[in-house]
């Protein structure tokens, strides 16, 4: 098993990537969270989830689904946290190669990683008593139909919470912003409001919305941890986008992109 609690807080990298806001992912070694990164923090955006999804109320052994969990940090933080069991579920990701990452943090007996796409999930229905995606929904959350064929994994009264990158504003027309043409990717028409979210699960019929609220000064996070991987990833793909991504917020500084938390409850 492999040490991935923080170093001392006199390391450099270490105090590069301590946050206030997050003392649990202060926990976690810096150099861990930027070799197993796939964008945006992600222990930060699932540590300031955690209270409006009620993490701190789960019993021991819950059983929680994290929905496209990535290299399983969020998975290793939620088994290690909460002590629930967790099914990490991610199809860019293969179960072996997530295997190894969670026998190495210790919680092979709690997290199970599994190959699975997301509108064709293998299992039953009230499965689980929490699901949670961080920095994934987006990508096929969109679809009208999908939250009443997600939440029915969910036990009666179970909760999902997610935190997708987002819009302050929703866009008019069918062109982004004009500082952020020279960034602006397809997949970005999938960011939306906070009050956008709102409207899309509460119609769904599904789900009770307890949560759906901007993060402020969430682009500042971003920032700083695209800033950190771009000057300390061993991989040139993954300095080039971070270092990109980072041209992108400091020109945007909030005025268009951050990230929104939503949570509800099956109905």
């Amino acid at each position: 098993m492999s040490d991935i609690t923080s170093r001392t807080s006199n390391d450099p990298l270490t105090d590069r990537v301590r946050h206030p806001g997050y003392p649990r992912s202060n926990g976690y070694d810096a150099r861990w969270t930027i070799d197993n990164q796939m964008g945006p923090h992600a222990l930060w955006l699932l540590e300031w989830l955690a209270p409006a999804l009620g993490l701190d109320t789960l019993s021991p052994g819950s059983r929680v689904l994290d929905l496209g969990c990535g290299r399983a940090m969020t998975s290793v933080f939620l088994a290690r946290e909460y002590d629930v069991q967790v099914t990490a579920a991610d199809l860019w990701v293969k179960p072996d190669e997530n295997a190894g990452r969670i026998a190495e943090a210790g919680v092979a007996d709690r997290v199970l990683p599994v190959l699975a796409e997301a509108h064709d999930l293998p299992f039953g229905a009230n499965s689980f008593d929490t699901i949670v995606s961080i920095d994934a929904y987006q990508y096929f959350g969109t679809d009208d139909l999908y939250l009443p064929h997600l939440t029915r994994l969910l036990k009666p009264g179970g909760r999902i919470g997610v935190v997708v990158p987002a819009l302050r504003e929703e866009i008019d027309g069918v062109e982004p912003p004009e500082h952020l043409k020279p960034y602006w990717e397809p997949d970005f028409w999938c960011f939306h409001t906070a009050a956008w979210w709102r409207r899309h699960w509460t119609r769904s019929g599904a789900v009770e919305v307890e949560t759906a609220d901007w993060l402020e000064d969430g682009w500042r996070d971003w920032l700083r941890w695209c800033e950190v991987v771009a000057g300390e990833h061993t991989d040139a793909w993954h300095v080039r986008m971070a270092g990109q991504c980072a041209e992108m917020l400091r020109l945007d500084r909030g005025e268009t992109l951050g990230f929104v938390r939503v949570v509800g409850r099956r109905l």
